[in-house]
């Protein structure tokens, strides 16, 4: 008799883990669980789809190479998200028609950064950020190539909120400010390095960079925080002695300044600090893309820009 309870305790404890199992299904399709497509299920689909058509078309680490392998980590970095919620699926599209030229993939990549843009306003945070990170990678890969872009620029920086931001998002304001500082700086040390070509180039990424420094300051004023002030000088990561070193040192500016500005998109949900900074982080991934280039950095756009690694 001694062993019976214990049998008993033990079909008991199998019922009850067969009913848990059957309830699992049975919640997940509860009043909580969301039925509808994931929005971010197309955007997937485009760069699965341009990833395949540009591997078809690449030699190497050309420009198809480079979109290719670009696009495959917005696939890679959307589908985890995608199915981390597990949504319904919806019927899979007809694949668009195969590319004869990088050009045919033009309208593809500018839809694709388009849809991406969009949707940043009305997600949620982990969310918008990564989808503004595939959408300024868009914007980058644009000016990879002509056959690409050019792409249209971010619009330039508006004027400042009257009234005060949200207190989440003080610090990471702080902190692009702090990276628009060091930008202004670089573009600043950079002209007696490089040729006269460059002048355009240089002028129109100092001024904007001054534009989004002064937005900020007037934006940390208004709600009651002190703009964090700039460096005397700042060192440079390798010394700046040639037209290579300063496009280097001017595209490390850029990039960080993405960082910056996407962080920002992830620590609100204030649809005009979102949108300005969606604009930021787009502005600075198509300006570095250029620079990155004189510099000889491969890939020439980054994928993810803003995102670390």
């Amino acid at each position: 008799m001694t062993g019976r309870p214990t049998d008993l305790t033990r079909r008991a404890a199998l019922r009850a883990g067969a009913l848990a199992a059957l309830a699992v299904p049975l919640a997940a399709c509860g009043p909580g669980y969301d039925e509808s497509p994931d929005p971010l299920q197309p955007l997937l689909a485009a760069a699965d789809a341009d990833a395949t058509a540009a591997r078809a078309l690449a030699k190497g680490d050309d420009a198809a190479g480079q979109l290719a392998a670009a696009r495959a980590a917005h696939a890679a970095a959307l589908k985890s998200e995608v199915d981390r919620l597990n949504r319904p699926k919806p019927s899979p599209s007809p694949a668009p028609p195969a590319p004869a030229a990088l050009g045919d993939l033009k309208d593809r990549l500018a839809a694709a950064r388009k849809e991406a843009e969009d949707l940043v306003g009305g997600l949620p945070r982990y969310r918008a950020g990564l989808v503004a990170a595939v959408a300024a990678g868009c914007a980058a890969l644009q000016r990879i190539d002509p056959a690409l872009g050019p792409g249209d620029d971010a619009p330039k920086v508006g004027a400042a909120p009257g009234g005060a931001v949200p207190a989440e998002a003080v610090d990471p304001l702080q902190t692009a400010l702090a990276a628009e500082h060091a930008a202004v700086w670089v573009y600043g040390l950079v002209g007696a390095f490089l040729p006269g070509d460059f002048g355009d180039a240089e002028k129109s990424g100092a001024a904007e960079h001054a534009l989004r420094r002064d937005f900020l300051q007037t934006t940390l004023a208004a709600s009651g925080a002190t703009p964090v002030a700039p460096e005397a000088a700042y060192v440079p990561k390798n010394p700046v002695t040639d037209a290579k070193s300063a496009s280097q040192v001017v595209a490390t500016a850029e990039a960080d300044c993405a960082s910056a500005w996407l962080a920002v998109v992830n620590h609100t949900d204030d649809a005009g600090l979102r949108t300005t900074a969606l604009h930021a982080l787009v502005a600075a991934s198509r300006r570095g893309t250029p620079w990155r280039a004189e510099a000889g950095e491969k890939p020439t756009a980054l994928a993810m820009p803003g995102q670390a690694g």
